[in-house]
């Protein structure tokens, strides 16, 4: 791995690296994934462990395991998709996704009801 200078030059500026970032952002930014992903990894053995536990009910089984998913996913949505870095504009297109979806789910489930008008058989 090529060593680079972090030296300012003749006119008072740091040399970059790739994408004009120095030498310790990235080595921020990999520790940073690398937490991440051992995160990921807990949260993987964490999801696997609780598998095997009966938590009562089929219901609280699943509402374990999503919210196992949920806090994964947005390791995920918030590290290694830069959604923490990016603007407000981001966030609106999330949330209008998540409301669009939970829409047509709700639409869904609602058209599986019997007294539904859309009700198929």
């Amino acid at each position: 791995m090529a060593q680079h200078s972090t030296t300012p030059d003749a006119h008072g500026s740091t040399p970059l690296v790739a994408g004009g970032h120095d030498t310790h952002d990235i080595g921020k930014a990999v520790r940073t994934y690398l937490i991440i992903g051992a995160a990921l990894i807990v949260g993987t053995l964490l999801t696997v462990w609780a598998s095997y536990i009966d938590f009562g009910t089929a219901t609280m089984n699943i509402v374990v395991a999503l919210a196992i998913a949920i806090v994964k996913g947005g390791l995920v949505v918030g590290f290694f998709m830069h959604l923490l870095d990016e603007r407000k504009v981001i966030y609106g297109l999330l949330g209008a996704t998540v409301f669009f979806f939970t829409g047509l789910m709700y639409i869904t489930l609602w058209s599986m009801e019997p007294g539904s008008f859309i009700h198929f058989k």
